[in-house]
């Protein structure tokens, strides 16, 4: 953890301000619960204002949507508490399921319309008939607490997201740049090179996070949004391309064939990189000289003609990615629409799309309606007057950190912010507040706790314990327009909230707690079933697509590696082998209907091979490797055409994504008629 700077404490005084901006307008009002809007302020507050803009608007439509359906609920199941239970608890496990399968921001309207339900209808059950007064009170304090924390961000030293883009973007491109420009001087780094493109693929995928705060900066910069998409996309696909290129000048330069001209190019390719360049002209003359450089295949071709080949559409591939990138990262920074052409147009296509794990969604669906369930269970069994702090802190703690692979640590932190809050709350509760006449004695009284409460949030270590405390403090003080220190009350609301954390842990410890070793073999066993679906002809119907699904799957992956032993992630240096030969799969599948009968007939044959392979765990067998050669001895009569031609570049990358270490493809000579012999 850093120290904090002045733009932590400026952050943590602008929530202060607006905190008490909500208090005090709730107390103006006559709010019923005015602690709701200062905790609101609390929990939308973010350090960047687009990202409190954004997230305001989705809490104030998911508080609306929990609102709604707490009103059409609790009234009618009231006298059958068993039912409305079960009702509510349904209700949050639905919109914790669908809120997963959206990983933007917009994930918080779902997971809000939720939580909040339980939040309204819990407390309600006592007194159905004031449900609607007391859903629309909620509401209107919860919607105080966004618009004031929406107001002071947006007017006091508003911090812009797009800075922080540019930032990253430098230091991504810069890194990605050193790692191609090594790959094309074939310089020997001393860096595990898998560990930094696994790197790359993870940093790549957090852009998706400032996205949305960016759509709602409000300083000119929002116009790039649509250019921030299609670079976060161009960025991924970077990834199988440059490893492409690394893998075909490493078996180029192992077998000696790799000639003075595409040497000369390659080192003149690094220059231009290293140079930082954007002349389009500059990247018109290397991709024309790639064209020339290409040799031509004829029928039987030679394995090293068709890497060299393979090698040079992707080096041409490559140069649009990179001219693309500077373009895009130009407009990002000048906060401009993309107005131009882009050389490499595919990737806009692919660019919303994003692994939906349905399986790990619903394991926290569930785990979230048991813990309701278990909590309400024990607040019905019990007749507890303050139990219903259970279960709505229960279906809180589950929603929030459902997002983890073993959420149970960051639920059983949260309740341990909850004991932090409950401890400064009782020493506020009653031995401070009683002294706070005025509503300034009170702001002078919460200042200390709150003000540190919004530095520590700054901190990516400390925020979660920092937010819990400010937020469950503030909830347990329960601010009103007069003073109601009751000792028994407080405590029995304390226990009611912290016993909801522990058991939502202990429910999510026993039914939806993984490791990050274990999510990672998941996704990496989801994208082989995804492999072996296109190859049945099932699934993405363009590469890039494929690809596209792939990469953010990686991008999910990478920083999961880090929980495992090295001697236990062998199985990682196939992953971006796997994404290239995703893309040479589904190319190849769309180039076959094109071809003559015998060449369509063994790519079919191949495409089955490929399908049984993915479906399996093993090591490719020797036989594939058999079918892969017979495929390019069918393909190879149809080198003169173009679907042949980019059928014979998919089967180059097929057979060197699965078999980088085989022995180089030997035609098979044609056999010699009878009539002939005898001749």
């Amino acid at each position: 953890m850093t120290l904090p700077g002045w733009r932590d404490w400026v952050f943590s005084i602008k929530t202060f301000g607006a905190g008490m901006l909500a208090l005090y307008l709730a107390f103006w009002i006559d709010l019923p619960k005015p602690y709701w809007a200062l905790g609101t302020v609390y929990i939308t507050s973010q350090v960047l204002a687009g990202a409190t803009r954004s997230k305001a608007l989705y809490r104030v439509l998911g508080t609306l949507l929990g609102a709604v359906v707490t009103v059409v609920l609790v009234p009618n199941l009231a006298n059958a508490p068993e039912l409305l239970t079960v009702a509510i608890a349904l209700w949050v496990a639905v919109c914790l399921y669908f809120s997963l399968l959206d990983r933007t921001p917009r994930s918080y309207l779902m997971m809000l319309g939720g939580y909040t339900a339980a939040l309204i209808g819990f407390p309600s059950v006592g007194d159905p008939s004031a449900m609607f007064d007391t859903a629309m009170a909620r509401a209107e304090e919860i919607t105080l607490g966004i618009l004031c924390a929406g107001l002071v961000n947006t007017i006091v030293l508003p911090r812009s997201v797009a800075p922080v883009i540019v930032g990253r973007l430098d230091a991504w491109l810069r890194d990605a740049r050193g790692w191609v420009v090594d790959v094309l001087g074939r310089a020997r780094t001393t860096e595990d090179s898998q560990a930094k493109r696994l790197r790359l693929a993870s940093d790549a995928v957090a852009f998706d996070a400032l996205a949305t705060p960016l759509r709602y900066d409000m300083t000119g910069a929002e116009r790039s949004v649509e250019a921030m998409a299609t670079l976060r996309q161009h960025m991924l696909m970077f990834l199988p391309i440059a490893s492409a290129i690394a893998d075909r000048i490493g078996m180029l330069e192992r077998t000696g064939a790799l000639p003075q001209r595409l040497r000369s190019l390659l080192d003149d390719m690094a220059a231009w990189l290293t140079s930082g360049t954007t002349d389009p002209v500059e990247a018109a003359r290397l991709k024309a000289r790639a064209s020339e450089t290409e040799p031509g295949l004829g029928e039987r071709a030679s394995w090293d003609d068709l890497v060299r080949a393979s090698l040079l559409a992707r080096l041409r591939d490559f140069i649009d990615l990179r001219q693309d990138a500077r373009l895009l990262q130009r407009h990002i920074a000048d906060g401009t629409p993309v107005t131009e052409t882009l050389a490499f147009r595919y990737t806009a296509a692919a660019r919303t799309i994003r692994h939906r794990d349905h399986g790990m969604a619903l394991l926290s669906g569930i785990g979230a309606f048991l813990s309701i369930l278990l909590t309400c269970a024990i607040w019905i069994a019990t007749g507890w007057p303050d139990g219903a702090g259970a279960p709505m802190m229960a279906a809180v703690g589950c929603s929030f950190f459902a997002a983890q692979d073993d959420p149970a640590p960051f639920i059983v932190g949260f309740a341990n912010s909850a004991i932090v809050g409950a401890l400064g709350a009782g020493a506020y509760l009653f031995a401070v507040l009683p002294l706070a006449t005025t509503f300034e004695m009170l702001t002078l009284a919460l200042a200390p706790g709150l003000l540190l409460c919004g530095v520590f949030m700054t901190q990516s270590r400390t925020a979660p314990m920092a937010m819990g405390a400010a937020v469950n403090g503030s909830a347990m003080i329960a601010l009103q327009g007069s003073y109601t220190g009751d000792f028994a009350a407080f405590t029995n609301s304390s226990i009611a909230v912290i016993l909801g954390m522990w058991s939502a842990a202990l429910v999510t410890r026993l039914v939806r707690s993984v490791g990050a070793g274990w999510s990672a073999r998941r996704l990496r066993a989801v994208n082989r079933r995804s492999l072996a679906e296109a190859a049945e002809r099932r699934g993405a119907q363009d590469g890039l697509e494929l690809a596209a699904l792939m990469l953010d799957r990686l991008g999910l992956i990478a920083p999961r590696l880090t929980a495992l032993p090295p001697d236990d992630a062998e199985w990682t240096a196939d992953l971006l082998a796997e994404v290239r030969v995703g893309i040479n799969l589904v190319e190849l599948r769309r180039d076959r209907r094109q071809l003559s009968g015998p060449a369509r007939a063994a790519v079919e044959a191949l495409l089955a091979a490929l399908a049984r392979h993915f479906r399996s765990a093993a090591a490719p067998p020797p036989d594939l490797l058999d079918t892969i050669d017979a495929s390019l001895d069918a393909v190879s009569a149809d080198a003169r055409e173009a679907p042949g031609r980019a059928a014979l570049m998919g089967l180059v990358g097929i057979r060197r994504g699965l078999f980088p270490d085989a022995a180089p493809y030997r035609a098979s000579t044609p056999s010699i008629p009878n009539a002939e012999l005898a001749a």
